[in-house]
């Protein structure tokens, strides 16, 4: 499948037609998908949805819209940039001149969607609770898509087949928290108290290193190894089957592509865009 039918399955109409007009193009883009990263990597896209100074972008696309062009943005000033401000830890960025990674992880199309559908998911995302048998009878347990430990916990009660999918959203978090919230994820989101499951998470070699870690550096090795479960049990055909190996590879590069956009693009909206910091 090519990425474009991909693209396209996420877009609405009304994100089509703004691509259109972007282009001056008369013809429905439907009809060639392969146009389509090319009209979301056009600098007149990004300027007609980010030009106007207080307009919020999301009132002229979709999410998925809105973060397609930013990651396609990204990419473009990646492979222009001789260094990036890195984050080494909160409120502290020192400047790298190490970018060849970044614009590696960057240059291929379905891990460009890959970051696109990740950030576009957090903006509505799920919580609820389930029943689950225990030694004192059936009981409630809570979930949220934000919270790594219960994420931890669900993937430990749910059917061994519907394992995959909960490591799939667990890697996701890991990455998302970790490139969007980098200073809370550090700091503030993982209790003393709380720390321990995460920890028991990990393999045993990784929990040894544990101790004196940040978050972002427990969180790095959650996400390796949720997504590589979440490989291990992918259908092999599926488009994004061998992303999530890439990433689980990769998650540090994969951050830092996503500290660059947040640095660069997203600090002002992240509140109102994903609800939280």
């Amino acid at each position: 499948m090519m990425v474009g039918s991909l693209y396209l399955e996420q877009l609405s109409d009304s994100d089509l037609g703004l691509l259109a007009s972007a282009a001056d193009a008369r013809d429905d883009a439907r009809r060639d998908p392969a146009r389509l990263e090319a009209l979301i990597d056009s600098p007149t896209t990004f300027r007609q949805l980010f030009s106007v100074p207080g307009r919020d972008p999301l009132l002229r696309g979709t999410p998925f819209l809105i973060f397609a062009v930013l990651i396609h943005r990204v990419v473009r000033d990646l492979s222009q940039a001789s260094f990036v401000d890195e984050w080494v830890g909160p409120r502290q960025r020192v400047p790298v001149f190490d970018t060849a990674g970044l614009k590696d992880f960057g240059a291929d199309p379905l891990r460009r969607f890959f970051l696109v559908q990740l950030l576009a998911s957090y903006t509505n995302v799920a919580s609820g609770s389930m029943l689950v048998r225990t030694s004192r009878g059936w009981r409630r347990r809570r979930f949220s898509e934000l919270d790594p430990i219960r994420l931890i916990e669900l993937a430990e009660l749910v059917p061994e087949a519907e394992r995959p999918s909960v490591y799939r959203r667990l890697g996701d978090l890991s990455l998302f928290l970790t490139g969007i919230f980098p200073d809370y994820a550090a700091e503030r989101l993982v209790p003393d108290r709380e720390r321990r499951g995460l920890e028991r998470a990990l393999p045993p070699a990784e929990r040894e290193q544990a101790e004196g870690r940040d978050g972002i550096w427990l969180l790095e090795q959650l996400g390796r190894r949720a997504y590589r479960i979440a490989r291990q049990g992918a259908d092999r055909s599926a488009p994004l089957a061998g992303v999530l190996a890439d990433v689980s590879e990769n998650f540090a590069v994969a951050r830092r592509v996503l500290n660059f956009l947040t640095d660069r693009y997203l600090y002002p909206m992240r509140r109102q865009w994903f609800g939280a910091d």
